[in-house]
């Protein structure tokens, strides 16, 4: 899941998975996993905090809001095996960032191109709702991760306001509010902060994200990057 090799980032990623910080979401993906749905009764659950993944040179840093339930922490993955996954892999292969239009398991081929994907919270949370402490327990996690994967990153693509939120206090932006395409220069640097809206079922179904509106964002960031 990893495409090169980094010391740091392996000890920051053993220990999102051994971390039981938060008794609500350890019990709550625990659960999850021994009780399942009809759809997935004869899986086993990966059930534990996830990780992020994909390539550690990445110059595009993809930023969620946590697993899905009978996604990510049901295939060990994140974006993978929900609706969600299968919107942004579509997205990132239309633009040449993946080799595949999908996402199904963690053996399914998957190669990230110049991306790396992770998220603010690393336990899937019960009604996608995490807890203030949840996030602010993880905020280490994220910081660390976006800190050693700093060298060559340039756009950040935060996925809904709980994302953005969290990379502004990450970097102490206080000049901005969350709305759907927009694109901050941080701290007069180089890099890209880039906001959307989440593609959840709640906002796709609804049409509060449409196809064009996300794959516009995609556009920009090819754009951005070349």
């Amino acid at each position: 899941m990893f495409y090169g090799y980094n010391l740091d980032l392996i000890l920051v990623n053993q220990s999102i998975i051994k971390c039981n910080k938060c008794t609500r979401l350890a019990e709550y993906i625990k659960n999850v996993g021994s009780k399942k749905v009809k759809r997935y009764n004869n899986m086993d659950y990966w059930s534990k905090p996830l990780c992020g993944f994909g390539d550690l040179n990445a110059e595009l840093i993809i930023i969620g809001l946590a697993p899905a339930a009978h996604g990510g922490n049901r295939t060990g993955r994140m974006f993978t095996g929900d609706s969600s996954g299968d919107w942004l892999m579509k997205a990132l292969y239309q633009y040449n960032f993946c080799n595949q239009p999908f996402s199904n398991d963690i053996n399914d081929g998957l190669l990230l191109n110049n991306v790396y994907v992770t998220s603010v919270v690393k336990c899937a949370p019960p009604k996608n709702k995490p807890l203030l402490i949840e996030i602010s327990n993880c905020n280490e996690y994220l910081s660390k991760e976006l800190k050693i994967l700093s060298k060559n990153s340039k756009v950040f693509l935060t996925l809904g306001k709980l994302a953005f939120d969290e990379f502004r206090k990450i970097h102490k932006i206080k000049s901005i509010k969350f709305k759907h395409g927009l694109i901050y220069h941080i701290n007069n640097s180089n890099k890209i902060l880039i906001s959307s809206y989440h593609p959840s079922r709640q906002n796709t179904n609804t049409g509060k994200l449409s196809w064009s509106m996300w794959i516009n964002i995609f556009k920009q960031i090819r754009d951005i990057l070349g």
